[in-house]
């Protein structure tokens, strides 16, 4: 099979911890192929009355563990590669997490920045039509991702009942409270985010309570991990986003920096500290520095910039392998995304246990589950890192891959 280059970095990930493991030829075949790629056609009627074609797609790369489960894209930029990639690394997520699901990811190429709310719905509605055979809470579970939110999962969730002819709550995660979501979904990642910094302080020696963290990104993630921090006691020192950035080497009031980006919609301008340019918050002499925004902006360009002790991805993929390989060269404490940000789809889980259950737990009961669990996988990939003597990413592949391996093992072949 050819990969492309986004799978191809997958499989470089993939094939270090597997070494480690001696994984035999044959189980690493199969955890290197996905099991189903779907590619389908969804003609809408725009608003204009004209016809347009959307290319969908569906990836369910592992369901060993469990059903399928991963986020709906819609984004110009989408294609099979990328989501056959991101399929992958949400087979070792909810394997890092240690709960019951494999991978998936959807995306439809479209640019909903560009489309009426209505052609946004009529999309979302053919997009699950015509995936509706592979789709359902034993087989696979989507959520939001880049550009999709509530509203769309609503949508599915709605759409994939009228198929089947009564309502089907566990079919999608990330949907409302009103309609089957779960209190402290939207605060899950940033929370977990803030319990990998914890955990990760405590090893390496630093302690949390007036410990510096820079944090690139202040969306969803990035702001709640602040926020969550700050009540920690750590001292929020910088903040950037898309336009700009803030520096304030006494705190930053991240209160007043909510309120400031809630009328702004940028942390630029904030008057609560000296202006600070995106770039150059690399550089700063911090203990944590958390980025929370896109993918692959620590490259080795600026990995030599940083001063960060400890270095927690909240974003998907913010670190390039060699960037990597430098910064573990120089003794920085990195914990990988598919550990640090694997709150989400932990939080997801809940939601659809609850749906499933037909019972639902207050907020609290959902956060002091979500600790134990972030807590057990921090634990289980940190020890793998000093018994097999690797860094962190490496550890949590090899837990991964692991738990996959054993039960593909115990399961056998189906002939």
């Amino acid at each position: 099979m050819e990969h492309g280059p986004i799978f191809g970095a997958m499989l470089q990930e993939f094939d270090g911890a597997a070494r480690l493991l001696s994984l035999e030829p044959g189980i690493w075949k199969i955890l290197t192929s996905p099991k189903r790629q779907i590619i389908v056609a969804c003609p809408v009627q725009m608003d204009n009355g004209e016809i347009e074609v959307f290319t969908g797609y569906r990836v369910q790369y592992n369901i060993t563990l469990g059903p399928a489960k991963g986020g709906i894209r819609y984004h110009p930029g989408v294609n099979l590669d990328e989501v056959t990639a991101l399929a992958a690394w949400m087979t070792w997520k909810c394997a890092v997490a240690n709960i019951p699901f494999g991978g998936g990811k959807g995306g439809v190429i479209c640019d909903p920045t560009k489309m009426s709310k209505r052609e946004v719905e009529a999309l979302t509605r053919r997009y699950v039509a015509e995936i509706i055979d592979a789709i359902g809470p034993e087989k696979d579970v989507p959520a939001p991702d880049v550009n999709t939110n509530d509203q769309v999962m609503a949508w599915v969730m709605d759409t994939y009942s009228m198929h089947v002819g009564h309502t089907t709550t566990p079919v999608v995660t990330g949907k409302p409270v009103e309609m089957g979501g779960s209190l402290g979904r939207r605060e899950a990642t940033g929370r977990g985010v803030m319990i990998a910094t914890r955990e990760a302080a405590k090893h390496v020696g630093i302690n949390l309570k007036g410990a510096r963290v820079a944090v690139q990104g202040f969306g969803n993630v990035g702001s709640v991990s602040a926020d969550l921090l700050a009540r920690q006691g750590a001292r929020i020192v910088a903040v950037t986003d898309w336009k700009g950035g803030v520096h304030n080497e006494s705190g930053i009031d991240i209160d007043k920096l909510l309120a400031h980006v809630q009328q702004h919609r940028t942390v630029d301008g904030f008057s609560g500290g000296d202006r600070l340019a995106g770039d150059k918050i690399w550089s700063l002499d911090v203990d944590v520095l958390i980025p929370a925004a896109l993918e692959n902006q620590i490259t080795a360009k600026n990995a030599s910039d940083i001063k960060a002790r400890i270095l927690i991805e909240g974003a998907n993929g913010p670190t390039t392998p060699d960037a990597h390989r430098l910064l573990h060269e120089r003794g920085v404490f990195i914990v990988p995304d598919i550990l640090a940000n694997s709150s989400g789809v932990v939080t997801s889980y809940f939601e659809w246990v609850q749906d499933r259950y037909g019972y639902f737990w207050t907020e609290q009961e959902v956060n002091e589950r979500l600790e134990r669990k972030m807590c057990e996988a921090f634990d289980d990939v940190l020890r793998n890192a000093l018994k097999f003597k690797v860094d962190m990413r490496t550890a949590a592949y090899i837990v991964a891959i692991n738990r996959v391996a054993t039960v593909t093992r115990m399961r056998g072949m189906y002939a």
